[in-house]
């Protein structure tokens, strides 16, 4: 079998990390020797044991001589757990076949140079394309210390997320609202805004599918949210952050921290508009490293046309409700030749929907 085979295999290990390991990688190994799959292993949990450890203990014979592939480069430090190079290196391996570079400055090809140094031959960039796309989050999060953004939005074919009374329930099929809840597991955080909150009060929750449930964040200027908001509910299995400007009053915020949920105060500029990449810069301390924009219009817009947006997942009903509520609203262009571009990574049908999914150029 080729170096190929066995990395696609190693790929679908580190999947089933999705939505449990943020925010570190996703990451899957498979050890190989004499043409046989000895050991497979991935991360399975954040603060839990890497990939390659987890494969090494599934193997129940020698490795020494034997092939490791693992879709990104093993760490080199010390973290909440050892250094995986070392033991790599002290189980005599002598090949390690490796997705990707690892953008953390901790690693960054530390870990490649320690291999062949102790004379272990070393492939690097095996379906590289393929592993990043896998962690485009944690790259993102790498490279810029800032969290991945994704947009979401539900629309009808004539570009509406509500009608012109503000109706909106529903706008897609069932099918595709479980998958915005696979979505929302895969993010370390929702966002929307208080409109949203008071029309449609969401929970915000995974509800339709197995995973963790993100950190609901609600910008919210005035903090004019219900105190009996469905989203202030259940901390302990959802937590709530509140992003207030200067008029928000103490007696409201105590009332408010009072249920669980946390107060974030931020400078506001013109017409109660945040600078979201402060905010969002400030989830990134909070090693949130992944978004989920999920409304409404407003908040889409401002992603938009702060340039914040890394992921648009456009999901269209085939409906036509007229006049309406537009999903983005003026982006201040008046150029075509300057409208914000998009490749779409996948198109799929969703029941009657479709589902678009693009990266933002």
């Amino acid at each position: 079998m080729s170096d190929e085979f066995y990395m696609k295999r190693a790929l679908t290990l580190a999947r089933k990390g999705a939505g449990w390991v943020s925010p570190n990688p996703m990451v899957g190994a498979v050890i190989v020797k004499c043409g046989r799959i000895l050991a497979e292993g991935w991360h399975e949990i954040y603060g839990g044991a890497h990939a390659e450890i987890n494969a090494i203990k599934a193997a129940r014979l020698s490795l020494e001589g034997a092939t490791l592939y693992v879709t990104l480069e093993p760490c080199h430090h010390h973290g909440k757990t050892p250094p995986c190079v070392e033991t790599i290196m002290a189980e005599k391996f002598s090949r390690v076949v490796i997705g990707m570079t690892d953008p953390n400055p901790l690693v960054a090809g530390k870990s490649i140079t320690a291999l062949r140094e102790r004379g272990i031959t070393t492939t690097v960039g095996v379906l590289e394309r393929n592993c990043r796309m896998l962690n485009e989050t944690f790259i993102t999060y790498m490279e810029t210390g800032m969290p991945f953004v994704t947009i979401k939005f539900a629309q009808t074919l004539d570009g509406r997320i509500a009608t012109s009374t503000g109706h909106s329930q529903w706008i897609s099929g069932d099918k595709s609202r479980r998958f915005a809840h696979q979505l929302r597991a895969l993010h370390d955080a929702v966002l929307a805004g208080s409109g949203t909150v008071a029309k449609d009060d969401p929970m915000l929750t995974v509800r339709h599918v197995k995973g963790r449930n993100p950190l609901r964040v609600i910008i919210d200027p005035e903090l004019g949210i219900s105190p009996n908001a469905r989203i202030l509910r259940e901390q302990d299995q959802a937590r709530t952050l509140l992003i207030t400007g200067g008029k928000a009053p103490r007696e409201k915020q105590n009332q408010i921290r009072a249920l669980g949920a946390e107060i974030l105060s931020l400078p506001e500029g013109g017409k109660n508009i945040f600078d979201l990449r402060v905010l969002f810069a400030s989830l990134a301390e909070r090693k949130i490293s992944s978004i989920l924009v999920e409304g409404g219009a407003g908040v889409i817009t401002s992603v938009l046309k702060q340039g914040l947006a890394n992921r648009v997942v456009a999901i269209v009903a085939p409906k036509i409700s007229g006049e309406g509520l537009n999903t983005v609203g003026n982006l201040g262009i008046n150029d075509m030749g300057k409208a914000l571009g998009l490749t779409f990574e996948k198109i799929t049908r969703s029941g009657d929907d479709v589902i678009l999914d693009g990266r933002m150029r």
